[in-house]
């Protein structure tokens, strides 16, 4: 793989209170969820909102007008030429490797949304050049940061259930996408697993270490018929079992536009020798979660709304870029799922 010549980006931070750089951050794709994670970067006051970028001009518009100060840039690389520390990326799937290579390219560390890359190799691709630059690249891998799941990991590493031997996960969206990027396998790299799915097998692997992953067997559909090898249409509903080092077994369910009676079913059930741990959505709500200690027939209550969770990831990021860190190993993670996704679809 040709190394990547990086490009020191002028920096043109003020300092925090802390004597810590504010990191000068551009945000490529300022839809719902990038706007999201950009509000929540600037209510934080971890980094400077400093140049926006999207293709929407009323995303664009809607903003700009939040943040006057910050330069409109008309095109990815015209973001990519202001004095930068950092990029944020949220735009299609199809992009987020391309350009999250091309700005750590420019010396801007990275937070993408998910997923990294459309394949493991992609994904491995972008992580192999922020390890040459030496560059914060982050994934928003939302789940881990709310509440309810950090109680449920605790519960876990602690030994407190014992030994964990299955897992069983769960994401159904009633709704499904609404942009049509999202159906077409050449720029979303898949359906619901790789939208879904994808926050399923993180949660797993993270919550047990990151065991290796033995085997994995798959069924994939699209409305209601079952999908071949390399189909021309994404899955809309995927089963998948996976056989983990240490004898565990996560099975997994994930679905768009199923009939399931509310708007989202969302569960990560970790079964022990000696109890259990869930993480579950609460009257299928996409972003109330509790966490419940399981004992026979009694749940514990650990953990349970308000948690304003969804940019913990995001601000995490920018706190760890104004403290000066750079490239963080344990991204290679993100590889390791793309590479069970990868085995999901049969690729």
């Amino acid at each position: 793989m040709r190394e990547l010549m990086v490009e020191s980006a002028p920096a043109r931070s003020a300092a925090l209170s802390d004597g810590t750089r504010r990191p000068r951050l551009g945000f490529l794709g300022v839809g719902w969820i990038g706007r999201h994670r950009m509000e929540a970067i600037a209510a934080d006051g971890a980094a400077e909102v400093a140049a926006l970028c999207d293709a929407g001009p009323e995303a664009l518009g809607a903003a700009t007008v939040a943040h006057p100060h910050a330069a409109s840039a008309s095109s990815f690389d015209a973001l990519l030429d202001e004095a930068l520390d950092g990029v944020v990326i949220a735009t299609p799937s199809a992009l987020h490797a391309q350009q999250a290579e091309a700005a750590l390219a420019r010396g801007l560390a990275v937070f993408c949304q998910k997923p990294l890359g459309r394949t493991a190799a992609e994904s491995a691709r972008v992580i192999d050049a922020a390890r040459k630059a030496g560059l914060l690249l982050a994934v928003d891998l939302s789940y881990r940061h709310t509440a309810a799941m950090r109680r449920v990991h605790e519960l876990v590493a602690s030994g407190e259930i014992g030994e964990v031997y299955a897992i069983d996960l769960v994401f159904h969206n009633a709704y499904g996408p609404d942009k049509p990027w999202f159906r077409d396998p050449r720029r979303s790299g898949g359906g619901c697993v790789i939208d879904l799915g994808i926050h399923l097998v993180d949660l797993a692997l993270w919550t047990l270490g990151f065991p290796r992953v033995l085997e994995v067997q798959s069924t994939l559909w699209a409305q209601g018929r079952r999908l071949g090898p390399r189909p021309s249409v994404v899955e809309d509903h995927a089963i998948a079992q996976l056989e983990l080092g240490g004898g565990a077994v996560a099975r997994l369910a994930c679905s768009w536009n199923l009939h399931a009676g509310c708007d989202a079913v969302i569960e990560a059930s970790f079964h022990g020798t000696r109890g259990g741990a869930r993480l579950r959505n609460l009257r299928g709500s996409f972003y109330d979660f509790v966490a419940e200690r399981l004992d026979g027939t009694r749940a514990t209550l650990l953990a349970e709304p308000p948690d304003d969770w969804g940019g913990r990831a995001a601000v995490d990021w920018a706190r760890r870029l104004a403290a000066g860190e750079g490239f963080d190993p344990d991204v290679a993670r993100v590889a390791e799922v793309a590479a069970v996704l990868d085995a999901i679809y049969g690729r």
